[in-house]
């Protein structure tokens, strides 16, 4: 479990399956089991307040992204608390309470998105896809001085997805951004055949 800052009350949770399957959470029970998910968001903020010192106090609006390929993206933004200057202490018994109103959206993401620190990796991993027959795809990006390689799994047949991600695996790391994200903090470098233009640009 990765937890970030994004601002003073907004974090960022990326939770891959490992970290689920660790809690006896199966993908699907992202959508059909409340209770685990309850007990897992539990667990959660305690560690943003534990990590970053973010009290989840007051009204929240939790955006949830379920991505297939990676895990789960979980954005929590607190809103104003009329109890804004209460010390709370949090002891474990109070944990069992329903003390977050909270509003719930959830969507879904097929996309697959691998975050590169190099540029080099960039160019191996595209040849492999080339050389191996998967894929030519993709949108690449710059952001937060990665590079982001994203592919629409439409566009690449369903035979080959695991065969795909598991060569992204191998030079990058899943990252939990949002094409929103991508697009308003970072900078479109190939909008559509990257892997190909990548390819053909380093091909030497």
């Amino acid at each position: 479990m990765k937890i970030e800052r994004l601002s003073q009350d907004r974090i960022r949770i990326f939770l891959t399956f490992d970290d689920l399957l660790e809690r006896g959470i199966q993908k699907d029970d992202m959508w059909r089991e409340p209770p685990k998910l309850h007990e897992l968001f539990l667990e959660m903020m305690e560690q943003a307040y534990t990590e970053l010192g973010f009290d989840a106090s007051g009204p929240l609006a939790v955006e949830v992204l379920a991505m297939p390929a990676q895990g789960m993206v979980i954005i929590v933004t607190r809103g104003k608390s009329n109890n804004a200057g209460d010390e709370r202490s949090r002891e474990e018994d109070e944990l069992e309470d329903d003390i977050y109103d909270m509003e719930v959206t959830m969507e879904q993401s097929d996309v697959v998105m691998y975050a590169f620190r190099d540029f080099e990796d960039v160019i191996s991993v595209s040849k492999q896809l080339i050389a191996s027959r998967l894929t030519e795809s993709g949108r690449l990006y710059s952001y937060n001085g990665r590079w982001i390689l994203a592919i629409e799994p439409s566009q690449v047949d369903a035979s080959k997805q695991q065969a795909v991600i598991a060569l992204l695996a191998e030079y990058g790391e899943a990252i939990s951004v949002t094409y929103a994200m991508l697009e308003e903090y970072g900078k479109v470098i190939m909008p559509e055949e990257a892997v190909r233009q990548v390819y053909n640009h380093f091909h030497f």
